[in-house]
């Protein structure tokens, strides 16, 4: 059997056949999204319990029930089984400035949605409090490997937010400044939940530092 449930022939089985090609895709796009979610959920189970350079890939693929060979089809490398949770926030930015109103600024539009994550305490903003997300992160800051696949996801969530305002030089620039500044409110924030500071007590902090962040943005941005 393939990874998405496939055995040849008719790619659904006998009861697919009537799906339209559109169906079919879309079914095997959720399924690919369930393993992933899988694997990657059997891993850093695994990792947190034992520290991220004590597992082998090995046992990652025999507690997702899966082969070495099929999960390095869905992960490439190690690392990846862990950062995968970033892996929808990658271009967040970016879609972010596309998806704008016609009157709404890309800073308005990249503060209203930082605050709109603070508001849900979405843990890429840092402001989250619950144990399993504190315990993830630690993890993450804790392994030099991790680091660096962190370093590199930053990177492509740069140069997708550079290609939506525009790919010029200026826009380049200007992601670069409006991502460092993300990561420095996210790195404060996660600064204070691992201190054993409450998220709702942080909040209207949060808050602050992001409409400071965002008007030094402005200011040096020219908008």
């Amino acid at each position: 059997m393939d990874v998405d449930g496939s055995r040849g022939g008719d790619v659904d089985g006998g009861a697919g056949a009537g799906r339209s090609g559109d169906e079919r895709l879309g079914l095997r796009e959720r399924k690919k999204r369930l393993t992933y979610q899988a694997v990657s959920d059997a891993a850093i189970a695994l990792f947190l319990e034992r520290g991220f350079d004590q597992v082998s890939v090995a046992e990652v693929a025999a507690a997702a029930g899966i082969s070495k060979p099929t999960l390095f089809r869905y992960f490439p490398a190690k690392e990846d089984l862990a950062l995968h949770r970033f892996a929808d926030h990658e271009d967040e930015s970016a879609r972010v400035v596309a998806g704008r109103s016609g009157a709404e600024s890309p800073l308005d539009a990249l503060h209203r949605n930082f605050l709109d994550g603070l508001d849900r305490r979405d843990p890429v903003t840092g402001l989250c409090d619950v144990p399993e997300v504190l315990a993830y992160q630690r993890m993450l800051y804790a392994a030099p490997s991790l680091a660096a696949g962190m370093s590199a996801y930053r990177s492509r969530s740069e140069a997708a937010l550079a290609a939506a305002l525009g790919g010029r030089m200026r826009d380049r620039l200007a992601a670069a400044q409006i991502v460092a500044v993300l990561n420095v409110l996210a790195l404060e924030n996660w600064r204070r939940m691992d201190a054993g500071e409450r998220a709702d007590r942080v909040y209207g902090e949060a808050v602050e530092a992001a409409a400071l962040a965002f008007a030094q943005l402005r200011d040096g941005l020219g908008e």
